[in-house]
């Protein structure tokens, strides 16, 4: 297999530490790579296909894709470059990052977000109900580093040689406004029901996930599964003491891969992850 491409965006729920699992169960020859929830955009770094659509409901992580997308790498750098100095961030400034902080929320831009984010708790994207970023600052360990650097580099780069589309629409809207053809592949890497997070919590200022979501979803799947094309859904099968029995039921229709999870930096995990079983599900 070749080399992993990792999101420099620890987005929560990110697969890159499941992409050496995850790829081998995709299918070749794909046309359109459909990434309903791209996140850091994990996915679409990794998987060969002729066209890609990214979408995620984060409109402000499909801004900073899109301008990675659309910019020079010498100048997302001195961009970056220009926000350290001007905000003198640093692990240990937390007055820099405040200021920085309180700036972004007046000024927003995609470039400035994502260096703010370089020097938050655990790299997070965490906004309030008014769309406020308001991640901690993340003292003693959070930086730009010379490794992030060179992962953004690598990240770049990769997608700068695709045919990509961005979108930002909830699930129910990219399907209504998308169309998907034959040799297309959907990938759905959704909330996940029984677990909770900042992304699926319906309190930083995008919907929540519920029960109503999942069975949406999945009927929107079966329907895919209908037209003969191929789509792999991940999720979370039992969590603690707790199952999803809504997708329990109507993923035996279809094919299970057992994945071995491991999400040590998202904030749903207990110290013990053992009884968390991470599932992908295909219909091919």
């Amino acid at each position: 297999m070749k080399s992993i491409i990792k999101s420099p965006m620890n987005y929560i729920g990110g697969k890159g530490k499941l992409l050496p699992q995850l790829l081998p169960l995709f299918p070749d020859n794909i046309d359109t790579l459909h990434d309903v929830f791209a996140g850091g955009g994990n996915i679409t770094a990794n998987v060969i296909s002729n066209n890609y659509i990214v979408n995620d409901i984060n409109i402000y992580v499909i801004e900073i894709i899109k301008y990675f997308y659309n910019t020079d790498i010498s100048v997302i750098l001195d961009s970056i470059n220009y926000y350290i100095d001007k905000f003198k961030l640093t692990k240990s400034n937390i007055d820099g990052y405040n200021e920085c902080r309180k700036y972004y929320n007046s000024n927003k831009n995609p470039i400035l977000l994502y260096t703010l984010v370089c020097y938050s708790f655990n790299y997070q994207f965490r906004f309030n109900t008014k769309h406020e970023y308001n991640n901690a600052f993340g003292k003693d360990r959070s930086c730009f580093s010379p490794t992030l650097k060179s992962k953004l580099i690598s990240f770049i780069t990769n997608i700068k040689d695709k045919s990509v589309l961005f979108y930002n629409y909830d699930f129910l809207n990219y399907f209504e406004n998308i169309i998907v053809n034959q040799n297309d592949f959907v990938y759905c890497d959704p909330p996940y029901l029984i677990t909770t997070g900042s992304y699926n919590d319906g309190k930083r200022g995008f919907s929540g996930w519920n029960e109503d979501h999942d069975i949406l979803l999945y009927n929107i799947l079966d329907n895919i599964h209908s037209n003969n094309i191929k789509f792999a859904l991940s999720n979370v099968l039992h969590h603690k003491n707790m199952t999803n029995e809504i997708l329990n039921k109507w993923s035996k229709k279809y094919n299970i891969h057992y994945i071995n999870g491991n999400y040590n930096n998202s904030s749903y995990n207990s110290k013990n992850n053992s009884h968390t079983q991470e599932i992908l599900i295909t219909n091919y």
